[in-house]
């Protein structure tokens, strides 16, 4: 049977999408040759990644507003080094929510001075810090909107008069947001967009070429940008699985749609987390992620009980990160409301035995 998937990446991804996707494995377009074996130069797939590109932009509002979008490789791990690399002249803020922004800030400490202007590490991330103040002169101001981990999401953002880098790698294209407010946002495909392989940026193209350093050709974005992320050889996979899912998601009435139904999973799930006396929540309730909900025990005698139900109902994916422990449910776009139900029940169940 199909599993009901809460991985936390590699995320579930919609049917349709992965038909259409092993179709192009088999047959691209007609070709009689596989996605993975045409020349990436050749027009059928310089039109995916245009497509690709274009869709992007338009899904997050930001059509004729000087932005550009790529698909590059390397994951949110290499952008941690490439947004210092192009953006980090003397000094950089970071608002350090987990384990992600860590490793962010460390990239970024090589090229300049960093400062945290907020951390929730006192408490092992679980609350947004509020009430910070940004410094003067920054040179970017960087934010990882929902921590995958730690099942923390900024709910607001800050007004900022410099440069506003974002981490959305796990929420990206989940909720309505003004995005024109950032000057860079990067994600990971594997949360929520496609599959491991590729990495989108949307960056405003006004921002770069204002550092002094030489940059490497590979961690320039405005190579790639020129080069319309074909300066080397893009994940095709990839690339094409992320446009079918964009595509997926604008025939479903775009952000403002799925936004409404993750809210109603997210509602779902944090309900029954707060009524039944068998879980405690991890993260603070004010700012709880649609994205991930984190819970445990609260009894550990139960683990076992519990871990064999879940799986005996076709769930996948729920064990915590060790950073947390318990559990974690990552509700990414196309997990339907009928998984998320498929848990509740079986947490309810586990009241009544427990």
């Amino acid at each position: 049977m199909k599993k009901h998937n809460f991985s936390a990446g590699p995320c579930i991804l919609p049917q349709e999408v992965l038909l259409k996707a092993s179709e192009a494995i088999m047959d691209f377009n007609g070709s009689g040759l596989s996605l993975i074996e045409v020349s990436h130069r050749g027009k059928d797939f310089v039109d995916v990644m245009e497509n690709a590109r274009a869709l992007a932009i338009e899904l997050l509002g930001l059509e004729g507003k000087g932005y550009k979008a790529l698909y590059l490789q390397g994951g949110a791990s290499l952008e941690f080094l490439m947004v210092a690399y192009n953006l980090l002249e003397t000094k950089a803020g970071y608002l350090n929510t987990g384990t992600w922004s860590s490793k962010a800030i460390k990239e970024a400490q090589l090229f300049g001075e960093v400062i945290e202007v907020g951390s929730s590490k006192d408490e092992n991330f679980n609350y947004i810090p509020k009430g910070y103040s940004v410094p003067k002169g920054l040179d970017y101001l960087h934010l990882t909107s929902n921590n995958t981990i730690f099942g923390t999401q900024l709910k607001k953002f800050p007004k900022v008069d410099t440069t506003l880098v974002c981490d959305m790698s796990s929420d990206i294209f989940s909720r309505q947001l003004d995005y024109s407010q950032f000057d860079l946002i990067y994600a990971g495909a594997q949360k929520n967009m496609g599959p491991a392989g590729t990495t989108l940026v949307v960056v405003k193209e006004d921002i770069l070429g204002k550092v002094s350093r030489k940059i490497p050709a590979m961690l320039d974005y405005r190579i790639h940008i020129g080069k319309d992320s074909m300066f080397n050889t893009p994940s095709v996979f990839a690339v094409y699985t992320s446009l079918m899912t964009l595509k997926w998601l604008k025939d479903l009435g775009g952000i403002a749609a799925i936004e409404e139904i993750n809210d109603k999973k997210a509602q779902l799930l944090y309900s029954e987390i707060d009524l039944n006396p068998v879980f405690d929540g991890f993260a603070k309730k004010e700012d709880r992620s649609n994205m991930n909900a984190t819970f445990t025990l609260t009894n550990d005698k139960l683990k076992d009980t519990f871990d064999a139900m879940w799986k005996e109902a076709g769930i996948n994916g729920l064990n915590g990160h060790r950073s947390v422990g318990g559990y974690r449910a990552s509700m990414y776009n196309a997990l339907s409301l009928e998984s998320v139900g498929a848990l509740v029940d079986v947490m309810s169940e586990m009241e009544r035995k427990g």
